[in-house]
């Protein structure tokens, strides 16, 4: 049977729609399962980890296309451009950065090999493959940009509070602020050069149709006898 490419589409996104689900629950089963803190506190510094918001926001993404391929809309292109960035960073980070830091056996291991390895650059060749293109526009990468930045300020500031930092290049109690901040601009790079390279790229890609970035009215030309209807990109 042949499947065309809304359908392979489908079939990608649904899969991985499928992984980080289920490293999802793994990871959210251990939190509640261990010993140690509080139940509050566990769940708490869980959820501040840029691993688990990048995948949460790529699960977001992904079930979209599984039911719709050709997903569209404002706040759709923000959630989509965030969540492979996201993911992305979160791949080349933890390659590159804290793999050598972490030893996960029995669940834990799949969960790790989920949110690190398979997640990312899954989710990056689905976008290669399928798209939608063309969704990055001017607007969508300043609108995305808020996320990493409010996950940077919540980062220093519950660490300033608690002393707990998500990532040993966070720790300001071992490294201080310069260098902490340093680390954080360096990711920060990373995500401008990531995002200048896929809204290069989604200009060039097939999968989908344009959709004009503009939202407004166009007036109608002289003697038209009619108006242009926006499109509606909510």
């Amino acid at each position: 049977m042949k499947i065309d490419r809304a359908g392979a589409s489908r079939v990608w996104h649904g899969v991985l729609a499928l992984i980080v689900s289920a490293s999802l629950i793994t990871q959210i089963t251990l939190t509640a399962t261990r010993d140690g803190e509080p139940a509050l506190t566990r769940f708490e510094r869980l959820f501040s980890y840029f691993t688990i918001q990048s995948n949460l926001l790529l699960l977001a993404a992904v079930a979209a296309l599984t039911l719709n391929p050709h997903r569209d809309g404002r706040l759709w292109r923000v959630i989509r451009l965030d969540a492979l960035l996201g993911i992305v960073i979160t791949g080349i980070v933890y390659s590159t950065i804290l793999a050598g830091q972490s030893d996960p056996h029995g669940a834990a291991w799949w969960s790790d090999l989920g949110f690190h390895y398979v997640a990312p650059w899954t989710a990056l060749a689905g976008w290669l493959l399928f798209g939608p293109h063309p969704r990055i526009d001017a607007r969508t990468l300043a609108w995305a940009s808020a996320w990493p930045l409010l996950w940077i300020t919540w980062t220093l500031a519950h660490g300033a509070a608690t002393d707990w930092y998500p990532y040993p290049f966070t720790d300001v109690s071992r490294w201080g602020y310069p260098a902490v901040l340093i680390n954080l601009g360096a990711v920060v790079l990373i995500a401008v050069v990531l995002g200048a390279v896929l809204r290069l790229l989604d200009t060039r890609l097939p999968g989908g149709s344009p959709v004009p970035e503009a939202t407004a009215p166009v007036a109608p030309g002289p003697g038209s006898g009619r108006e242009s209807v926006p499109r509606d990109d909510s």
